[in-house]
């Protein structure tokens, strides 16, 4: 049995060592960039060596090779398209979406750089609850800590944030949202 996994290993290896130039050859004038060239050749050689026992032993390994590559540039057209369309629905969302909160503030640049004076896991404690609207429970779920953590990493994130812009806030209006947003009330 062991020489027959041998034989089509072999078999692998020599078609990879044969033809891997030619499929190469046959991606590039396929596709619009090198490195999706490379990838179609690598999956050509994934299905290639999870079929090997199909590779074909009488001098047919390129053409064998070549529908296989086939097959993977059509997958990898359609996912293409694919991806235009989510990219452009996506642009839709985004165009669609509310603006940024600290987008509004003309200190924007101040709070980048005050919450990137955080640890992470406080800037995404306080990025979680006070912009994307989460409870500390969905906190918790998100990052994979307790309620309680979360409830004090946010109280202490507020309080370094505050440290860090300091207590002159401005006008009404301009104060940074993140020290001073409500946070929904928990459901308990």
């Amino acid at each position: 049995m062991s020489s027959g996994i041998e034989y089509d290993e072999e078999r692998f290896r020599r078609a990879y060592a044969d033809d891997f130039g030619s499929l190469l050859a046959y991606a590039l004038r396929r596709v619009a960039h090198p490195e999706d060239a490379a990838d179609v050749v690598a999956e050509t050689f994934l299905v290639a060596w999870r079929r090997r026992q199909d590779i074909p032993v009488d001098g047919e390994t390129r053409l064998w090779l070549y529908g296989v590559a086939r097959r993977v540039l059509a997958n990898h057209h359609r996912g293409g398209v694919r991806r235009h369309r989510l990219g452009e629905r996506l642009r839709q969302q985004i165009a669609a979406a509310p603006l940024d909160p600290g987008s509004e503030v003309p200190e924007r640049l101040a709070v980048w750089a005050a919450l990137a004076g955080l640890t992470e896991m406080d800037r995404e404690v306080l990025m979680l609850t006070v912009w994307e609207g989460l409870q500390p429970r969905e906190v918790a779920a998100v990052l994979g800590v307790s309620p309680a953590v979360v409830r004090t990493r946010l109280s202490r994130a507020r309080a370094r944030l505050r440290g860090l812009v300091g207590d002159d806030l401005g006008p009404p209006g301009q104060v940074l949202d993140v020290l001073t947003a409500a946070t929904r009330k928990e459901d308990r």
